[in-house]
């Protein structure tokens, strides 16, 4: 239980005790976190590999070189964390850190006891219920664990770059860097619920996504003309565009900005959302007897929907091959050669060839 002195949120918001991280993670995040964590020993093993980059030095140089916020330095911001903390039910509050950087960003680092940084820029950039947004966000990560979880990542795209040199050695490690990546890039949408959770204002989580993608004059922007950019971004071209995409995202540890608001506003308007305000939300006492089997299933469920409902042509394509379409190879002939595929294919039976 959050302790009881805790200043409650300026603006009333729904609390959540006992709340466990399976309400608002993705469910190809959860299904992977889920089965790591009836993995007895992991994380003491991951900890273990961990301690080859000092979590105490780390924490030093940011005592150091940044300011941690508290009652007099940032004030605003300090409370901002407490909140996130309070709405969440999280008993010990993140350290949070401001660094002096004008590039925008905020991340959570460590592994025994999670700190928050964000930069100058991301200060001058965001309103308070934006910055909010992306406190709760990083509040997020560090109580699903995703701090523990990355360093796996970070631990092996740096042996993948010291044994690029052995046959084969490089393109299996970086098989796993990338299912990594695909699996984090779930984890920030994890996060991007908990950044809505933590500040019940849809409107501002998306101005936060989309100050990222483009700067802060709000006179500028318009959070529903982005929303149209990203089903644009979705549908946009033929199966030549889909492949580009895939292979855009891939190296990547986030997802597109238009994509993340897209997300995030579907699943504002989900049944699991209204169900996690009215209270009926998985709790934290359940997570030991939480099913691995059923987290993976909901997973390929999530998946297979996804393909399904996407507009995507690559997406088209694949649900043409599930389902044994036998024009595929003739799309795929025809979009890469640029070839014109005539209305309607002649027929080979005798009713069409005529009888004379």
């Amino acid at each position: 239980m959050t302790d009881p002195t805790v200043k409650t949120p300026s603006r009333r918001r729904q609390r959540f005790a006992g709340i466990s991280t399976r309400a608002w993670e993705h469910p190809a995040d959860r299904s992977a976190l889920v089965a790591l964590r009836k993995l007895t020993g992991f994380d003491d093993v991951l900890k273990k590999l961990a301690g080859l980059v000092s979590e105490r030095s780390i924490r030093l140089m940011f005592l150091a070189t940044a300011v941690k916020t508290s009652e007099r330095q940032f004030p605003e911001l300090y409370d901002m964390v407490r909140d996130a903390a309070y709405v969440l039910d999280l008993e010990k509050v993140p350290d949070l850190y401001v660094t002096q950087d004008p590039t925008v960003n905020a991340y959570c680092i460590g592994i025994d006891t999670p700190v928050i940084v964000i930069t100058s820029g991301l200060v001058d950039l965001m309103d308070e219920e934006e910055l909010r947004s992306v406190i709760g966000h990083e509040v997020g990560h560090a109580m699903s664990g995703h701090a523990v979880y990355r360093t796996m990542l970070m631990i092996l795209t740096n042996i993948a770059t010291r044994v690029a040199w052995v046959p084969l050695g490089n393109l299996a490690i970086m098989a796993v860097v990338t299912a990594l990546k695909e699996w984090f890039r779930k984890a920030e949408l994890s996060s991007d619920r908990a950044g809505l959770l933590a500040g019940q204002d849809l409107q501002a989580s998306m101005r936060a996504l989309m100050k990222l993608a483009g700067g802060h004059d709000l006179a500028e922007l318009n959070v529903d003309a982005f929303l149209e950019q990203a089903e644009e971004y979705e549908k946009a071209g033929d199966l030549r565009d889909g492949v580009l995409k895939l292979l855009q995202v891939l190296p990547q540890s986030h997802p597109f900005a238009v994509v993340r608001v897209a997300q995030l506003k579907k699943w504002a308007e989900s049944e699991d959302y209204r169900s996690i305000l009215a209270g009926a939300y998985p709790r934290r006492a359940d997570d030991p007897n939480t099913s691995v089997g059923e987290q993976w299933k909901a997973a390929a469920d999530h998946y297979t929907s996804s393909v399904k409902d996407s507009k995507d042509p690559l997406m088209g394509l694949i649900r043409d091959v599930a389902g044994g379409a036998a024009n595929v190879g003739g799309k795929l002939r025809d979009t890469f050669t640029g070839a014109a595929r005539p209305s309607a294919a002649p027929r080979e039976d005798g009713e069409d060839r005529g009888k004379g």
